[in-house]
């Protein structure tokens, strides 16, 4: 098995993605910030190779957004603690939506 592990993007490609992510956000009014997310992690992904294979992100916008919205309605149920646990539920969505292309 080949051990290396790099990523192969450039510098003009993230900035041109980053703005398109915050283009996205602002006209949409933080609607469409499941979009961008989706849209930067798979730039991200397509561009990554880990022990010689590369990534390939397969999670979609509108899966994010439901999960926004559930994550959303369980820290009003739980008077915000369920908040501190997002970043984790996050982490997990990309995680369980991250596959080698192969």
């Amino acid at each position: 098995m080949d051990n290396n592990s790099y990523f192969d993007g450039k510098l003009h490609q993230m900035i041109g993605w980053s703005l398109l992510s915050i283009i996205i956000t602002i006209f949409t009014l933080g609607i469409g910030y499941p979009w961008a997310v989706v849209m930067k992690l798979k730039w991200i992904n397509k561009h990554t190779v880990v022990n010689g294979r590369r990534l390939q992100f397969n999670g979609t916008a509108l899966g994010l957004f439901g999960s926004y919205i559930k994550w959303f309605l369980l820290s009003i149920i739980t008077l915000g603690i369920y908040a501190f646990w997002l970043n984790i539920k996050l982490y997990q969505w990309k995680a369980k939506n991250t596959d080698f292309a192969d």
